[in-house]
């Protein structure tokens, strides 16, 4: 039975593929092979069938334009040579099956990695539109026909309801598109993860998936995530990559996260990828190697803020605002002479509190609790337990300020498995 024009009916991919596509003179062109979408809106309309032609086995494509009638079976006005290019796909174009059907993609509303069962779709007016991801038990049942069943089973059997699965577009990461290396930074919802979310979604993908889906990342979210993902895995995604892109992700990493990852890194792709980065980034992370890992001048960073002791609470708060994107640690500002010696600390909120014109020297507190650069991780942790500090800043033997070591840092090394 024909769809009238003007219903909305939701339909899905499952029930389509198949579906005999006739003339006027209902004669039978072909039957559909797969459906492509435009995957630039939100809810992305059908743009063409794919169709195998009852003369031969290479699939044709149709333009959607051609379409008069989609119900049990396609109508289609009258077609020419121009109408029927062999399969292919513009930019930004998905085939729904090849594409999606069976494959993996991230939920990035859930964080996770889900199968796709099925594909629902609403036809509205003579337009088709991709709406919801079906990932649910029942869509597998409805592609092998065997819905019905599974509905009175689980009902007489379990009194259960098998209800639908499904995951709106709009929260949909496929991991299979041929464009997925080629989305814009808008288009990649990847990047709406927490970085923390997606490190766990890139563990999970197998070693040639994870690769593409870390490629197709932005530099500061590809960063984020490396800063959160298991070191051994850090260790080949980078490696998969051309030193020059590679020295763009690290150079935004944490300088003490960066050191760490190329510490792991064989001595000549370390090496290469210095010489890519920035001149000042470099010799940061330079300095953090020379110091084993787990001691303070392994554990540390040397982003963190420093004003000498005459600067006043407005100058630090600006300060903080102007640099908070590059530093690690924001929450202590630390006070230091002309050569760097270590006076005091100020926590943001006592900036906060104090009048604007006060003085640091006024408002910082001398005691400073520290730790030598080769101080062992479990001092270090002791300092953390009795202080309740959420940073400790690391000096040398003449108390000049070398970096800060934030609580998180230490996790990683004594805890790894809470630290990242």
């Amino acid at each position: 039975m024909a769809v009238a024009p003007n219903a909305q009916v939701f339909l899905f991919l499952s029930q389509i593929l198949g579906g005999k596509i006739v003339d006027a003179e209902d004669c039978l062109l072909g039957k559909i092979s797969d459906l492509v979408v435009s995957n630039a809106d939100l809810y992305p309309p059908i743009t063409g069938i794919f169709y195998t032609p009852a003369t031969g086995k290479t699939a044709h494509r149709l333009p959607w334009a051609k379409v008069v009638e989609f119900g049990e079976q396609v109508l289609v006005s009258p077609l020419d040579l121009q109408d029927q290019p062999q399969g292919t796909l513009q930019e930004g174009e998905l085939l729904l099956k090849e594409s999606l059907l069976d494959k993996q993609i991230v939920d990035t509303h859930g964080a996770k990695i889900l199968r796709v069962n099925d594909l629902h779709l609403l036809k509205m007016n003579r337009s088709l539109f991709l709406v919801h991801v079906d990932v649910g038990f029942r869509g597998l049942m409805r592609r092998i026909g065997l819905e019905k069943a599974a509905d009175k089973f689980f009902q007489w059997f379990f009194d259960y309801h098998l209800a639908d699965h499904f995951i709106p577009w709009r929260f949909v990461q496929p991991l299979s598109s041929p464009d997925l290396l080629r989305l814009k930074v808008a288009q990649n919802r990847l990047s709406l993860l927490h970085p923390a979310d997606l490190a766990d979604i890139i563990e999970e993908l197998d070693i040639h998936k994870r690769s593409e889906v870390f490629q197709s990342l932005d530099v500061e979210t590809a960063a984020e995530a490396l800063e959160e993902t298991d070191p051994k895995i850090q260790v080949r995604l980078i490696e998969n990559l051309n030193p020059a892109k590679a020295s763009d992700i690290i150079e935004e990493m944490s300088p003490s996260e960066a050191a760490d990852l190329l510490g792991d890194l064989p001595k000549e792709k370390a090496e290469g990828i210095l010489k890519e980065m920035e001149k000042e980034a470099a010799e940061d992370v330079k300095g953090l190697l020379v110091h084993h890992e787990e001691k303070a001048g392994g554990l540390m960073t040397t982003a963190f803020p420093i004003l000498p002791p005459h600067a006043t609470a407005r100058e630090a708060l600006e300060l903080l605002r102007q640099d908070a994107e590059n530093l690690d640690v924001i929450y202590y500002l630390y006070v230091t002479d002309a050569d760097e010696h270590l006076l005091g600390v100020v926590s943001l909120r006592d900036l906060l509190m104090a009048a604007p014109q006060t003085h640091l020297s006024d408002m910082m507190d001398p005691r400073v609790v520290s730790v030598k650069l080769e101080e062992k991780k479990e001092e270090i942790a002791d300092l953390f337990g009795k202080y309740g500090f959420k940073a400790i800043p690391v000096v040398d033997e003449d108390q000049r300020i070398q970096g800060v070591i934030t609580f998180k840092s230490l996790l990683e090394v004594i805890a790894p498995e809470l630290g990242k």
